[in-house]
């Protein structure tokens, strides 16, 4: 074999190899998708238009202690809320800029950040947070879910208003720490209810 075919084997082997990192291993795919958000893709399309709904029923949600807090009793406050998974690639790629987000509110009393673990492991997601140094909350469901509300797909992502309607739904990765998304956080922060 000459050198010219040795060359062309070795960068296909390398090709395969970078390949089957993104196709098997889930940080991989995250860093691939963290990068794409970063030149400006996957930005979530928030409307202006208010386009509101109310939930069809009052959502539960159990912290790590066994608190339970309902959508009801955060009337009055925006709530961000996440569906994600440890294991899912496109929510791993999207803590980011949910963190950076969460950064500029957390001690805002009238924006809440509701991160909801798909697979209900208090340990493993907050594991998760705990080795990137994320504080955002980890809540479990307590509550059935309506399929408005969440109909499998992770990530998925909502918002509601302060009058607790459902003001923003998104499904997949998105860059929640982009300038558009920040100042639509903002507008129903700071609206009078």
């Amino acid at each position: 074999m000459d050198k010219k075919n040795i060359k062309k084997y070795i960068s296909n082997g390398i090709f395969i190899l970078v390949l089957a990192l993104f196709v098997f291993v889930p940080s991989a795919k995250a860093l691939l998708l963290q990068g794409l958000m970063q030149v400006g893709l996957f930005n979530p399309d928030v409307k202006t238009e208010k386009n509101l709904t109310n939930p069809t029923a009052d959502l539960k949600f159990k912290d790590q202690n066994g608190k339970v807090v309902t959508l009801n009793e955060l009337k009055g406050k925006v709530v961000f809320l996440n569906f994600w998974a440890t294991w899912c690639p496109p929510c791993l790629a999207e803590m980011p800029s949910i963190n950076k987000l969460y950064e500029k509110h957390k001690d805002n009393k009238d924006v809440v950040f509701i991160l909801l673990d798909a697979d209900s492991n208090f340990e493993k997601a907050n594991g998760y947070m705990n080795a990137r140094k994320y504080t955002m909350p980890v809540y479990q469901m307590a509550s059935n879910v309506p399929e408005q509300i969440f109909a499998g797909s992770l990530p998925t992502t909502i918002v509601f208003d302060k009058q607790g309607r459902l003001s923003f739904k998104h499904e997949g990765a998105a860059n929640y720490n982009s300038k558009k998304f920040v100042e639509f956080i903002e507008k129903l922060r700071v609206s009078v209810q």
